[in-house]
């Protein structure tokens, strides 16, 4: 099989690495500083973490996402003059 063209393929990658960050110039839409674009990060944990996490994200009666946000908010720090 052949394909047209000049026709996208469905997941392809970007030309060069730097298109794989978002651009730091992106228009902000009212949101605060790091709300405007997320990423996904997909990590590999055993299955008795995961419940771990999730049974103390529910006692603290918030998300897991927000929980690991906040923990690596607190580990990794934005400090003046980094890129982002």
């Amino acid at each position: 099989m052949t394909r047209a063209p000049g026709k996208p393929r469905f997941a392809s990658r970007p030309s060069d690495p730097e298109s794989w960050i978002k651009a730091s110039d992106t228009p902000q839409t009212g949101k605060t500083t790091g709300e405007a674009f997320t990423a996904r990060l997909t990590i590999d944990i055993t299955p008795e973490m995961r419940g771990r996490i999730k049974v103390a994200a529910f006692r603290r009666g918030i998300t897991v996402a927000d929980m690991l946000r906040d923990l690596l908010a607190r580990e990794f720090p934005s400090t003046e003059g980094d890129p982002i």
